[in-house]
C-alpha cells in the first residue's frame, strides 16, 4: 500500500498539527498498528474537515482506506478510496491522484480478483503522472503493474514495467520498495528458467529479515522464494520460507489487532454518519433562516410580478407589430411568387415564339442545301444557317439556366461511348477551330471502358460550352481536351476532366465573376460573341453531378479548366440500355403520315423532311379539319401542333382518342418538352419533339411508334 508524503504546506498551527496527526496515523500504519493509525487518521480527518482542506481530507480517506484494505473489508476500503479521490481530484494534488488509483488498483486485483480493472487503475495512475514528474509515484505504480502481471504470470506483459523499475530504483526511496522489487526480479528470472539470477533477486529480498518494518512485503517475498525452491526441488529450504511466511502473516492479523481495529473502525463510520447528520442540519439551519427572510421575498415576488405584466403587455404589441408586418411579407412573397411565374411563363412564351419561326428559317436552309448543291459554297446562306443556328442556342441556354434555378432538371442514365461522344463535339466546333485557325487535340485515357452509363447530353453540353469558349478566346494556338480516369470505386469510374488553352486568358480579379449570369469579361464587344450563361450553366449542371469545377488562368497565357465526374460501367446495364433504345429505321413499306399545323412555313419544312425519306403525307391547318380527315382515311402515325387556333393540339388529340383512333400521336411543338409532358401523356400522346429537331431522331422516333403499333393490332 503507499501512504502519502506529506511535503511542507501552510505555515499555520492547525494545519501543521493535522499533518503531524496525518503522520503519526501513517507511521502506524506502516507498522501494521490499525488500532492507533484509524484513530489518529480519525482525528486528523475531523480537523481537516473544520478547515475545509480538501487535500488533507483526502489523505486521510486514502489512509483509512489501506487500513481497511489490509484488514480485508474491500467494501469499505472502496468506500474510502473513493472518497479519498473525489477530495483529490477537487484539491488537484496529481501525487494523490496517482496513489489512491494505484491503491484501487492493488484492491480490484490482489483481493477482488478483477485483473483487468486492477491493471486499467494502475494505468489510469500512470496517466496522472505524465502530466509532471513525480519520479516516485510513477515507479511504484510501474511496481504494482509488475506485480499484477506477475501474480497471473503473464511475465511477457509485465517485463517493460519491470526493466523501467529497475532502470529507476533509486526512485523507490525506500527498503520496503527493495523487498518488493527484488522478489519481482526474482519471479521474474524464476520465469525464464535463470535459477543463478533467481536465486539471487530471492536471498536479497528475504535478507531484510526482522529488521524491515513492512512485514507484509518481507511475508510476500518468503511466499514466492518457497514457490522457487519447491520448483528446483529444495523442498527443505522451501519448507523453512513457508513457515516464515505463516510466522509472519500471524503476527500481522492476530485476532487482538482485528477485534481493537473492528472497533476503531466502526467509530470512524460513525464518525461519517455524525458528519452527514451535522451536514443535514446545518441544511435545516439555512432553510430556517431563508423562512425569516420570506416577507423580503413576497415583495421582491410582487414587484417581479409587476415587471412580468409589463412584459406580457409589450409583448402583445410586439406579436401585433410582427403579425402586421408578417403579413407584409406575405404579401411581398406571394408578389415574388408571381413574378418568379410571370418569368416563367414568359420565358416559355418567349422561347416557343422564337423556336416556331427558327423551325422555318433552318429547314428551309437545309433544303435550299440539299436542293441546290450549288449554293454549298454561298457565304450568304452558310451565314443564315449559322445565325439561326445561333439564335436556337441562346434560346436553349435561357431555358436550361431556368430550369436548373428552379430543380427541374433531372440526371439521366444513358450508355454511351466516351470516344464517339468527344469526337462528335469536336465535328461540331471544328467551324470555330478552323475560322480562329485553332488546333485541336485530344487525348482520352486508354483504360477508360468502351461504355460507360450517365447522363451523356448533360457532359456534351458541359464540355461544347467549355470548348467553345476556349477556341472563341484563342487565335493561331492549341485547344486541348485530356480526359483521364482519377480512382474506380466499385462499379463507378471518376474521371478527370481537363479543358485548356494557350488563348488570351482570365485576369485573377474577374476569374470568380465568370461563372455569373450574363458575364462576360476580358473581351473588346467586337471581338466575340456570346450571352455570358455558359459557363454559369457549366457550373449548374456540374452541380448536379456533386461536382464543381476548377479554373487557372493566367493573361496572355491560357486558360486550364478541370472537373471530375463519376460514370458507371455495368455491362448488363449498358447492354440492356441499348437494347431500349436501338431501333430498326431500315423498312421496305411507305408510311402514310398526318401532319396537324395552322403555320404554312412549317407545314412545307415538316412535309418535305417527311416526304424526302420516302413516307407519304398529308397535311391539314386545325384540329377540326384533322377530325373530318381521320373519318375517311387511316394514317400510320399522326405528328401534332400544340399551338393552334380553334382548338390545340391536347384537345385535338382527346377528341382522337375518344373517337377510338388508337393512331400514334407525336407532339411536333416549340415548347419546351418538359413544360407540356404531363398534360401530353393525359391527353393521349406517345411522344414529343421539340422544333427545331434531328430529322435522324424524328424517324427514329415514327418508325419505332408505327412497328409498335403493328405489333399491338
Amino acid at each position: 500500500m503507499v501512504c502519502p508524503d506529506l511535503s511542507a504546506q501552510n505555515s499555520a498551527v492547525s494545519i501543521a498539527k493535522v499533518k503531524e496527526l496525518t503522520k503519526e496515523s501513517c507511521d502506524y500504519l506502516d507498522q501494521t498498528n490499525y488500532e492507533k493509525s484509524l484513530k489518529k487518521s480519525g482525528i486528523a480527518l475531523k480537523y481537516a474537515f473544520d478547515l475545509k482542506n480538501d487535500t488533507l481530507i483526502s489523505r486521510n480517506y486514502n489512509i483509512i482506506g489501506i487500513n481497511f484494505h489490509d484488514l480485508g473489508e474491500i467494501e469499505k476500503a472502496i468506500f474510502f478510496y473513493k472518497k479519498a479521490l473525489f477530495y483529490a481530484e477537487r484539491s488537484n494534488i496529481v501525487s494523490l491522484k496517482m496513489m489512491i488509483t494505484s491503491n484501487l488498483g492493488n484492491l480490484h486485483f490482489f483481493e477482488k480478483k478483477m485483473y483487468k480493472e486492477g491493471i486499467a487503475y494502475y494505468k489510469e495512475s500512470l496517466k496522472f503522472g505524465q502530466q509532471e514528474k513525480y519520479l516516485k509515484e510513477v515507479a511504484i505504480t510501474n511496481l504494482n503493474i509488475v506485480w499484477s502481471y506477475f501474480k497471473v504470470e503473464n511475465y511477457k506483459e509485465g517485463l517493460p514495467y519491470l526493466n523501467y523499475i529497475n532502470a529507476h530504483q533509486n526512485d523507490l526511496k525506500g527498503k520496503s520498495d527493495d523487498i518488493a522489487l527484488n522478489f519481482l526480479n526474482g519471479m521474474y528470472w524464476s520465469s525464464v528458467n535463470d535459477t543463478a539470477k533467481a536465486n539471487m533477486y530471492f536471498s536479497k529480498a528475504v535478507s531484510a529479515s526482522k529488521s524491515t518494518e513492512d512485514k507484509q512485503d518481507l511475508s510476500f517475498a518468503h511466499l514466492e522464494y518457497s514457490k522457487f525452491l519447491n520448483k528446483i526441488g529444495k523442498y527443505k529450504q522451501a519448507y523453512d520460507n513457508l513457515l516464515m511466511y505463516n510466522t509472519i502473516t500471524g503476527e500481522l492479523y492476530n485476532e487482538t489487532k482485528l477485534k481493537k481495529a473492528s472497533i476503531a473502525g466502526l467509530n470512524l463510520e460513525l464518525d461519517e454518519y455524525k458528519r452527514q447528520i451535522e451536514k443535514i442540519e446545518n441544511e435545516k439551519t439555512s432553510q430556517s433562516q431563508s423562512l425569516k427572510k420570506s416577507r423580503i421575498i413576497v415583495i421582491l415576488f410582487i414587484l417581479i410580478s409587476f415587471i412580468f405584466l409589463f412584459l406580457i403587455i409589450t409583448l402583445i404589441k410586439n406579436i401585433r407589430f410582427k403579425k402586421k408586418h408578417n403579413l407584409e411579407l406575405l404579401e411581398a412573397k406571394e408578389i415574388a411568387e408571381e413574378a418568379s411565374l410571370l418569368k416563367t411563363q414568359f420565358i416559355s412564351t418567349i422561347s416557343h415564339e422564337l423556336r416556331t419561326p427558327l423551325y422555318g428559317v433552318v429547314g428551309i436552309t437545309n433544303m435550299l442545301l440539299e436542293e441546290h448543291k450549288e449554293l454549298s459554297e454561298s457565304e450568304h446562306l452558310s451565314a443564315l444557317k449559322f445565325s439561326a443556328r445561333y439564335l436556337l442556342s441562346l434560346v436553349n441556354d435561357i431555358l436550361q439556366i431556368n430550369k436548373i434555378e428552379e430543380n427541374k432538371v433531372v440526371l439521366e442514365s444513358l450508355a454511351f461511348n466516351m470516344c464517339d461522344e468527344i469526337t462528335m463535339i469536336k465535328n461540331s466546333l471544328s467551324f470555330l477551330a478552323q475560322k480562329n485557325n485553332n488546333n485541336f487535340n485530344i487525348e482520352i485515357d486508354e483504360e477508360i471502358p468502351e461504355y460507360l452509363i450517365g447522363d451523356k447530353l448533360r457532359l456534351a453540353q458541359i464540355l461544347i460550352n467549355l470548348v467553345s469558349n476556349a477556341l472563341k478566346f484563342t487565335k493561331d494556338g492549341q485547344v486541348d481536351i485530356i480526359i483521364k480516369i482519377d480512382k474506380i470505386e466499385g462499379s463507378f469510374y471518376h474521371l478527370d476532366f481537363l479543358i485548356k488553352d494557350n488563348g488570351v486568358g482570365i485576369a485573377a480579379v474577374d476569374q470568380n465573376k465568370i461563372f455569373e449570369k450574363f458575364v462576360q469579361v476580358g473581351r473588346k464587344d467586337e471581338d466575340y460573341q456570346g450571352t455570358g450563361l455558359g459557363l454559369s450553366i457549366v457550373k449548374r449542371l456540374l452541380g448536379l453531378f456533386g461536382s464543381s469545377i476548377k479554373l487557372e488562368s493566367d493573361l496572355g497565357k491560357g486558360t486550364a479548366f478541370s472537373f471530375k465526374i463519376p460514370f458507371e460501367y455495368n455491362t448488363l446495364k449498358t447492354q440492356k440500355i441499348i437494347e431500349d433504345i436501338e431501333v430498326d429505321l431500315t423498312s421496305n413499306e411507305i408510311y402514310k403520315i398526318l401532319i396537324v399545323e395552322d403555320n404554312l412555313i412549317n407545314q412545307l419544312v415538316t412535309k418535305k423532311i417527311i416526304e424526302k425519306n420516302n413516307y407519304v403525307c398529308k397535311v391539314v391547318d386545325d384540329g377540326f379539319a384533322a377530325l373530318k380527315i381521320l373519318e375517311k382515311e387511316h394514317f400510320d402515325l399522326i405528328l401534332m401542333d400544340i399551338n393552334m387556333p380553334l382548338m390545340n393540339g391536347f384537345e385535338t388529340t382527346k377528341r382522337i382518342r375518344l373517337e377510338g383512333v388508337k393512331t400514334p400521336i407525336v407532339a411536333l411543338t416549340a415548347f419546351d418538352k418538359d413544360e407540356i409532358t404531363d398534360e401530353a401523356v393525359s391527353a393521349g400522346m406517345n411522344d414529343i419533339i421539340v422544333k427545331p429537331f434531328e430529322p435522324v431522331k424524328l424517324f427514329k422516333i415514327l418508325n419505332y411508334l408505327i412497328t409498335e403499333a403493328k405489333k399491338a393490332g
